[in-house]
């Protein structure tokens, strides 16, 4: 119940901006500047006690406590390993980046591709701390974390060994920064070791908030240069490289001085005119500044001489030490692959033309409820969470020989904390997504899931290429204007994960989570349909006549004794608990009893959910599977969006994912009951209700 509370609270500050870079989440509710002062004034250098200096930070496994790679261990400050220690020094660079004892290339080199862009930076290493002004021992820095900007505090101290950084370090001793920088990656993730092994476009987008895609060169769309002239033109960051068959072969130089498995930029994209004929050529950058491509187009080729002498020298004019231009067409024979991070909106400047837009959802894969798994389980696929995205405006620059003007979307289906997972031995899932389009008829569908004749009947129009167990699979799509569902599943069913979709458009989207609207309006029977009832009279015999008034205790007995005789479902019983909300429901005088006419009422309730339960048992096993609940809940007149069905899930399925008839109604009673509640004290009808913690208490206590 405390995950569901603090799930609400968050939504709900977040719809207050909480989590933009300006406003960013306090990672556990640290605030930097509070502290810092508390430290200042008491003059006691800070000391983390959500990640202490102690092993626990370090790992679990490889690095866990008493591991031989963690003997030897010291916690240090910068102050006690040199005498004069520098948060920055002469501005960030690469070379403040030198691996240590720790399986995380991946992210040095996502920090030494962002030392390149200064204003990106500078938001993920905020410049009002040093060693010198205001020094407390305190240090913060913000990522981006699933659609929201985290600050996070640590303290300087850090792991050594024979009095040397063990992990990330600067090759200048002094400068501290990019061990900072790790540590409070690592407090993140939950240790140092959750860090090893990754992908560079991962700590790219904790680092920038962007989306990812991935191209192999080797088979590369018609339209490449198109889109990585659109990715330049919006500030995107690109990054290339050459695969390597061997490690052998790592920042191995071929003969027209390219480096192999090396992290290149591109710059730039122009088109010029050679011999009478269009030529597309790529600017690329090395990081390290010295070796260039010495190939056609290189900086002192002769293809130059044969251009537009003012053409040349602008080009010639950008080029920087370590960058060089290569035809377009080498560039594809040359290297392996290209990976693009499409900036977010706030990640850029107002005054940037060109800016993708963004729709985020967050959602949950919940077992029984909301996990429906792949297309290859349609019994259950069409339960996964639905978002709608509609597209109306085309694209301004439409690609050559497209055809009809189209939409340019790139999807990203991100998995939640499974690094942090990893401490417990959960792995990442395998994850994907596809997309329909909404036929006219259902586009003012809103209020409830599509079912499953409709993903049987149509065909995706567009999806990721496959399912995978990366962190976040993604996509480029370009579809026509109209309206499109989203679905974001697991490979297999009755997966439980959090995930993060988004939907990057060039022109502006709007989007919503089908099934988002609660509301109820369940079957009120009247005791007069039943005056001659025989089942009902038979209920009541034992009891003192027609004007009985039944409490919890007698209610129990007689309708498990009713209940218990039937074969065609598996009843285990309703609890004292359960037939205590039966009466809280329907006792109209507050006596704590149920009269005839009550108790008449009740058992028509009973026989409608008994109906709704057979109608759901399709096996004809006498249970109900947790995934049909949903078809259940809109037969018995409940409309209740996901959040709702996985907390039913959660509470009313057994650990097989079934249901039993007890349940079902204690479901729907507890259902009925809650409504009722709701509209009593709904005084203004506006669907919000404020109380005072001894009304709440009262409320949730029936």
């Amino acid at each position: 119940m405390a995950a569901l509370a603090a799930g609400v609270s968050r939504q709900r500050a977040a719809a207050e901006g909480l989590g933009s870079h300006q406003n960013a989440v306090k990672y556990l509710g640290q605030d930097f500047e509070t502290l810092r002062r508390q430290c200042l004034d008491s003059g006691v250098l800070f000391k983390d006690p959500e990640f202490p200096a102690c092993p626990s930070a370090l790992g679990y496994k490889d690095l866990g406590p008493g591991s031989p790679q963690t003997q030897g261990i010291i916690w240090k400050r910068p102050t006690e390993l040199c005498p004069n220690p520098q948060f920055i020094v002469g501005g960030a660079t690469r070379t403040d980046i030198c691996q240590g004892n720790l399986g995380d290339c991946w992210l040095l080199a996502a920090i030494a591709s962002l030392t390149l862009n200064e204003k990106l930076l500078y938001r993920v290493v905020p410049r009002d701390q040093s060693f010198q002004k205001n020094y407390a021992g305190i240090f913060h820095f913000q990522f981006w974390q699933y659609g929201e900007w985290v600050e996070v505090v640590i303290d300087d101290r850090l792991p050594t060994k024979n009095g040397k950084l063990l992990f990330l370090h600067s090759e200048e001793g002094s400068e501290f920064w990019s061990a900072l920088l790790e540590k409070a990656y690592a407090k993140l993730n939950g240790s140092y070791e959750a860090l090893a092994g990754g992908s560079t476009i991962e700590g790219f987008e904790d680092f920038t908030g962007g989306i990812s895609e991935f191209y192999d060169l080797k088979k590369p769309p018609a339209s490449l240069y198109h889109i990585i002239r659109k990715a330049l033109r919006t500030g995107s960051l690109l990054g290339c490289s050459i695969d390597v068959s061997s490690a052998a072969e790592v920042e191995a130089i071929t003969s027209q001085r390219l480096v192999k498995s090396h992290a290149y930029s591109v710059t730039g994209v122009e088109e010029v005119t050679f011999h009478g004929r269009p030529e597309k050529l790529i600017r690329l950058r090395n990081p390290w500044g010295e070796v260039e491509w010495s190939g056609a187009w290189s900086d002192n080729a002769p293809e130059w001489n044969f251009i537009d002498p003012r053409q040349k020298a602008a080009l010639d004019r950008k080029a920087e030490d370590g960058e060089f231009w290569m035809s377009f067409s080498d560039f594809l024979k040359q290297f392996s692959r290209l990976e693009i991070c499409n900036l977010s909106p706030d990640s850029l400047s107002s005054e940037e033309m060109h800016k993708w837009n963004l729709v985020l959802f967050n959602g949950r894969w919940t077992r029984g409820s909301t996990a429906g798994g792949c297309q290859n389980y349609p019994a259950t696929y069409w339960t996964n969470p639905q978002f709608k995205i509609h597209l109306t405006e085309v694209d301004e620059d439409q690609e050559e020989g497209s055809g009809e003007p189209r939409c340019t979307v790139v999807l990203g289906l991100m998995q939640k904390n499974r690094r942090r997972q990893r401490r417990i031995g959960q792995g990442l899932l395998s994850i994907g997504y596809a997309v329909y389009q909404v036929p006219k008829e259902l586009e003012s569908h809103t209020d409830v899931h599509l079912g499953r004749d409709f993903f049987l009947s149509h065909q995706p129009s567009a999806r990721c290429s496959t399912y995978v167990n990366l962190r976040e699979v993604s996509g480029r799509a370009r579809l026509l204007p109209g309206q499109y569902l989203v679905i974001p599943s697991t490979f297999e069913p009755f997966k439980d994960g959090d995930f993060c979709l988004r939907v990057f458009s060039e022109k502006k989207a709007k989007g919503l989570e089908i099934g988002d609207v609660v509301s109820g309006n369940p079957h009120e029977p009247h005791p007069h349909e039943m005056n001659e009832d025989k089942p009902f009279r038979s209920l009541i015999e034992g009891f003192a006549g027609e004007e009985i008034e039944i409490g919890a205790n007698q209610l129990k007995t007689m309708l498990n004794e009713a209940l218990s005789k039937r074969t065609d479902i598996k009843f285990d019983g309703f609890n004292i608990n359960t037939c205590r909300e039966m009466i809280s429901l329907l006792d109209s005088n507050g006596t704590g009893t149920l009269g005839p006419v009550e108790l008449k009422t009740l058992w028509l309730k009973i026989q409608k959910y008994l109906e709704i339960y057979r109608e759901m048992d399709y096996n004809h096993v006498g249970t109900m599977d947790a995934h049909e609940m949903r078809t259940a809940l809109k037969k018995a007149g409940f409309t209740l969006n996901n959040q709702v069905q996985q907390t039913i899930a959660l509470r009313f399925a057994c650990s097989k994912l079934g249901i039993d008839f007890d349940g079902f109604v204690a479901c729907m009673i507890r259902l009925e009951t809650l409504f009722k509640l709701f509209r009593l004290l709904d005084k203004d009808q506006n669907g919000i209700v404020q109380l005072s913690l001894a009304e709440w208490l009262c409320c949730a206590l029936v």
